[in-house]
């Protein structure tokens, strides 16, 4: 297993994407890393967009994210919500400054918008939110896949296999 001994943080929060939340948990796990879920709240259940449930493990505020060697932000609505939080966007602040690999998927650009980590990086996300992640000073691609350094970014559901192909790829030399 690729990835034994390594934990990996997600973010959760109500209409999250199903696909993009689970698919990457399950190839992570697969290759022996143990993925935990933060929400608002620990120990509460979050519903998908798709009706699909997810139980948070913790709750935002009681993360150490040196604990942590990875962290995935998950797309569809709730990284609106998510990005809400001042505690989220000191993690994700941390694990870029301590070049931990960080991953996000379509509307998950929002968070590191509001984290203030995109100035001169390269990524991709769903189309709809370009025009942010380009006005945060990220230049924007129309790919399956970025890698820029530590930060792997992806556009939607179909490109999960390419994303997490890199994303272990990042974590393995991380």
């Amino acid at each position: 297993m690729k990835l034994a001994g390594k934990k990996v943080l997600s973010f959760v929060h109500h209409e999250f994407e199903d696909l993009e939340l689970w698919y990457p948990i399950l190839r992570l796990r697969e290759e022996g890393a143990t993925v935990h879920l933060a929400g608002e709240e620990a120990h509460t259940k979050y519903i998908g967009k798709y009706g699909v449930p997810a139980e948070s493990d913790f709750a935002y505020g009681d993360i150490t994210p040196e604990q942590y060697d990875a962290i995935l932000v998950p797309g569809g609505w709730a990284p609106d919500k998510i990005r809400r939080f001042p505690e989220v966007l000191n993690i994700v602040q941390q694990m870029d400054e301590k070049k931990k690999p960080i991953g996000q998927i379509c509307h998950a650009g929002w968070v590191l918008i509001s984290a203030d980590i995109l100035q001169g990086r390269k990524v991709t996300s769903t189309p709809g939110i370009k025009d942010d992640m380009t006005n945060a000073g990220a230049e924007w691609f129309d790919e399956p896949v970025v890698v820029d350094g530590n930060l792997v970014s992806s556009r939607r559901p179909p490109d999960l296999p390419e994303y997490m192909r890199e994303f272990i790829k990042v974590m393995e030399i991380c």
